[in-house]
């Protein structure tokens, strides 16, 4: 597949790239082999091949979902520079309209 020096441009400005002018012969021909991987990708069929969750057939071995330690929130938030109902207080980072 081909792509233009434009598009390549445009990809980059979009993923806040730089890329060399002297360069773009190169990335353009790199993105186009990208593109045919994913055109030979999409060709092959895939009708009644199950999906994986892992692609090694592994069991995780499953614990007891169960509290191990307890929390002092109130020792933990003595240091805070304020608290308010169990809450840290911190300052507004987004300005009303």
């Amino acid at each position: 597949m081909s792509i233009s020096h434009s598009e390549v441009e445009r990809v980059a400005r979009l993923a806040r790239l730089r890329i060399d002018p002297a360069d773009l012969d190169d990335r353009a021909r790199d993105l186009g082999r990208i593109l045919e991987l994913f055109d030979r990708l999409a060709a092959v069929d895939t009708r009644g091949v199950e999906p994986l969750s892992h692609p090694l057939d592994a069991t995780l071995r499953l614990r007891p979902d169960t509290v191990t330690e307890e929390v002092d929130r109130a020792a933990l938030q003595r240091g805070a520079p304020e608290v308010e109902g169990g809450m840290y207080v911190v300052p507004r980072v987004i300005e009303p309209r």
